[in-house]
């Protein structure tokens, strides 16, 4: 078995090096004076009677259907992702990882998997790795070796290669999905229960600033995403983005996205001078798409005076982790805040903490809605709204368990109150909450 699994590797690395020999082949007949007078259409139908021209007198005989593969591989190899094309095809694929010419990885529904996918060696995939990151306006060579960067398609893209990458050349691609998915959809696929949903339109509606926290690819993007729908389209709104991913549908909305430095390390624009720009933009609420340093001084300051309904996302592993990992940004800011003040600051700047796991069955749940109702006697005073409970996993592989409302009323009701926005209070009553069924948006 092992052998065989090792054959299909061999043959497949060789039938990618001989790709890559009439790739070279065609890049040398090509004429470039001619090539940039004709049209895309017309380029790509020389290119691809080039390629099946240099199969027909290839030394090593290509059957006609390994020839159509061949043909359409070389295509994708100069127009598309190369031997990664079928992984970015797949709208069931959220992530893509190269971690080696033989050694491709993508996750799929939640989960890790490996793949048949190879390159020719290293030299075929660092290639490959410059190509993608030129077409996102970027290098990468021993003096950069290391990029972040989004493709065309939207999809972002991390790089690394020696000296950094001790095994050769890794690339690592998270998908855009052209088809999101929605507020109801994660219902109805019981990522939250209808009442959690009922509440966080409510609280986005009323104004309150809001945090979600999870892992990485546990969802927090998304979630941000799709609760930002329910923003009154009447009001201003700026996002700030490392990588920009959030897609707002309000009319009203100034999209920023940082700037890396230069080769010379020059030019950068940071997520922090984003944000203290953005103050000066008359904004109603500010999304910061992830916390990552000292601009979270800036979103707090923002989300206490007057920018209520202001929403970020932070990679922590629970609520409270969150809440350290903001106090450990608020003293990367350069600002020399004492640790009680910088809680109280935090403290009033946030209303609700919503915490998104993916779990080992790769669904993704969220665990928790809390409020941040105070910073006293040295300690935040948290308390859950609604939870999460998991038991298991059943025979299907899925997660069992159960949403619960544990029967706290939020103090925050008051505040919606005032806005206008009064919410049931049976809402909050203890129980097993139901899930999937519809939501109304």
């Amino acid at each position: 078995m092992v052998a065989a699994s090792q054959n299909s590797v061999e043959q497949s690395q060789a039938f990618q090096q001989l790709k890559t020999r009439l790739h070279r082949r065609m890049v040398d007949a090509i004429d470039v004076s001619k090539a940039s007078e004709m049209t895309e259409s017309d380029l790509r139908h020389q290119l691809s009677a080039l390629a099946s021209h240099l199969c027909s007198h290839e030394a090593v005989e290509l059957a006609p259907a390994a020839r159509e593969v061949m043909v359409r591989e070389i295509m994708d190899e100069i127009y598309g992702f190369g031997p990664l094309e079928p992984l970015m095809n797949d709208l069931d694929v959220s992530d893509v990882l190269v971690n080696a010419p033989d050694s491709v990885f993508i996750e799929r529904n939640g989960l890790l998997e490996p793949t048949d996918v190879t390159f020719a060696d290293e030299s075929h995939l660092l290639r490959f790795i410059q190509r993608l990151v030129g077409r996102a306006g970027r290098r990468i060579d021993e003096v950069s070796p290391m990029v972040d960067a989004k493709l065309p398609d939207g999809s972002r893209l991390n790089a690394v290669i020696p000296p950094l990458a001790l095994r050769g050349p890794t690339l690592s691609i998270r998908r855009f999905k052209s088809k999101a998915l929605l507020f109801d959809d994660m219902v109805r696929m019981a990522t939250l229960a209808p009442a959690m949903a009922d509440f966080l339109k409510t609280a986005v509606r009323g104004r309150l600033n809001i945090v979600f926290s999870g892992g990485t690819g546990a969802g927090k993007t998304t979630m941000l995403n799709n609760v930002s729908r329910f923003i009154p389209t009447s009001e201003r709104v700026v996002t700030i983005e490392q990588t920009a991913e959030l897609q707002l549908q309000q009319p009203d909305v100034v999209s920023l996205e940082m700037r890396p430095a230069n080769v010379e390390g020059r030019g950068e624009i940071s997520q922090r001078d984003l944000l203290k720009n953005s103050l000066r933009m008359r904004p109603d609420r500010i999304i910061v798409g992830e916390a990552r340093g000292g601009e979270v001084l800036e979103m707090l300051q923002a989300m206490n005076t007057g920018h209520d309904g202001s929403m970020s996302t932070v990679h922590a592993n629970d609520t409270r982790d969150a809440l350290s990992r903001l106090e450990m940004m608020i003293a990367l800011s350069g600002v020399d805040l004492p640790s009680a003040i910088a809680r109280e600051y935090i403290a009033s700047a946030i209303h609700i903490l919503v915490h998104i796991s993916r779990l080992s069955s790769g669904e993704r749940k969220v665990m928790r809605i809390s409020e941040l109702c105070a910073f006293q006697d040295g300690a935040y005073s948290i308390e859950d709204i609604f939870v999460y409970r998991m038991t298991g996993i059943d025979s299907a592989g899925k997660a069992s368990g159960a949403f619960y409302a544990t029967g706290y009323e939020p103090v925050a009701l008051q505040r919606l109150a005032a806005g206008g926005y009064d919410v049931d209070h049976e809402l909050f009553e203890a129980r097993e909450l139901p899930v999937g069924g519809e939501f109304e948006s």
